[in-house]
């Protein structure tokens, strides 16, 4: 509907959906007010029900434009209600990821799009809905691979997921004697719809996958992303492709010297904060070492059901402890900026106040949010003590002192950045909290090594 037609912010690493929403409406403004264009609203930054759907505003196009204008009712958000032949209009706003996704069938495009007609959320019309929501579907013929395809759009993936929407078109077209030969991805896609594809079909067959790269191979497999051009991880997940570009890895990417000649310098950050995270990840990964090395072996096969249920929740407490790492670097900081803020009139002073208690709430999430994950970790902890390979006996022991250090030093960061915090209830709960996870820290550590210390080989 116009030389800029839409403009759309997606939230994809460490950033909110409120926050897309506030950037749209900043450029909504600033794009009216530079250029006289009028510029609509819509997802989770539209203003009224009627716009949050695309196709609503779009409807009529560019050439429905002057007359529309016109309209009261469809007044610009931001920018004269006036028709710019050489711009037209322009819609900006917040959205979840758009996943462009086709599903190949050998048979004729009728047959194609009937199966879209079936699964797709507006079905064949407000009497006869489709089965799957937040999903777009059309069928047509792809003359260059002589096949036809179930073109969706899935709006939402946490709504109706990948997987989902290749079983489901794979049921009906089982149903009329289809066969389904692979499906293809257009564009980039976000790991978490990959990963939660992977964890369906790891259920779904009792497969034992922990890494993330053989995850994705699965599902690249299982849905057969590759069957009409390579399916490179790499180029085509949004999150590998951001990580490509960053310039700075951050301190878990430094190599272990480097990471502990920065905890050296005279510098406030990295701190307590960031080691108790290290010592975590360490005593969790530990944890995932011990289970591995009593799973898989002849000698030890009657332990491989128990070590099946015991070694994934170390091995994604591990990788999400390394991610703390930097996280509470990164929440001291927010902080720390908070503070440079000027304060020379009472709305600066009141705005830096304000922010500076944002600051420190978020320095005591992260190793509150540490002392969580690890307290998760004790029932698996005592239960590998009790049956893991005796040759590991040390490695749980030492996993036992990590994960309750790491435990005390949440302890320590979150008591220290709570004496400067004025909201007394947040302060309590969170006191109280923290306390009972120390607690159950310093027992689960003791409980741990008592049992370890009455195995005999």
């Amino acid at each position: 509907m116009g030389a800029l037609d839409v403009c759309p912010f997606v939230p994809v690493r460490n950033v909110s959906m409120e926050e897309c929403v506030t950037c749209a409406r900043i450029f909504g403004q600033r794009l009216a007010a530079e250029l006289g264009v009028p510029v609509y609203l819509y997802g989770a930054a539209a203003q009224s029900e009627s716009r949050k759907a695309l196709p609503s505003i779009r409807a009529g196009e560019y050439e429905a434009l002057p007359e529309k204008l016109a309209k009261p009712e469809w007044a610009p958000d931001f920018g004269p209600p006036v028709f710019v032949p050489r711009w037209g209009a322009t819609v900006t706003g917040a959205r979840t990821f758009l996943i462009a996704y086709n599903i190949n069938l050998l048979c004729t495009k009728e047959l194609a799009h009937r199966i879209a007609l079936n699964i797709r959320e507006q079905g064949r019309g407000p009497d006869q809905p489709g089965r799957l929501k937040k999903v777009q579907g059309i069928g047509w013929y792809l003359e260059e691979e002589n096949m036809a395809q179930v073109s969706t759009n899935l709006l939402d993936f946490e709504t109706t997921s990948l997987h989902t929407v290749y079983e489901e078109i794979c049921r009906d077209a089982q149903e009329l004697n289809l066969p389904v030969v692979g499906s293809q991805l257009v564009g980039l896609v976000p790991k978490k719809a990959m990963l939660d594809a992977a964890e369906f079909y790891i259920k779904k067959e009792k497969l034992f996958i922990l890494e993330e790269e053989q995850k994705i191979r699965l599902v690249v497999n299982r849905l057969g992303l590759d069957s009409l051009s390579p399916f490179h991880p790499r180029e085509r997940i949004i999150e590998y492709l951001v990580e490509a570009g960053e310039v700075d890895g951050g301190l878990v990417a430094k190599p272990l010297g480097a990471f502990v000649r920065a905890v050296g310098a005279r510098s406030a950050a990295p701190g307590g904060g960031s080691v108790s995270a290290a010592a975590g990840a360490l005593g969790a990964a530990l944890g995932s070492m011990v289970g591995l090395m009593s799973y898989g072996k002849r000698q030890f096969e009657d332990l491989d059901p128990i070590m099946r249920k015991l070694i994934p929740p170390f091995h994604q407490a591990m990788e999400e402890l390394v991610a703390m790492v930097d996280a509470d670097s990164r929440a001291f900081s927010s902080y720390m900026e908070a503070m440079k803020l000027p304060k020379n009139t009472p709305e600066e002073q009141e705005r830096r106040t304000a922010a500076m208690q944002q600051g420190l709430k978020t320095a005591v999430g992260v190793p509150y949010g540490l002392a969580e994950k690890v307290s998760g970790l004790w029932p698996a902890l005592k239960e590998l003590a009790r049956h893991c390979n005796l040759a590991c006996k040390s490695d749980v022991q030492v996993a036992a002192k990590m994960l309750e250090a790491a435990v005390f030093g949440a302890y320590f960061n979150v008591t220290i950045n709570l004496k400067e915090i004025a909201d007394d209830k947040f302060k309590r709960v969170m006191s109280q909290k923290v306390s009972g996870m120390l607690e159950e820290a310093k027992q689960g550590s003791a409980v741990v090594l008592a049992l370890l210390d009455k195995r005999v080989a």
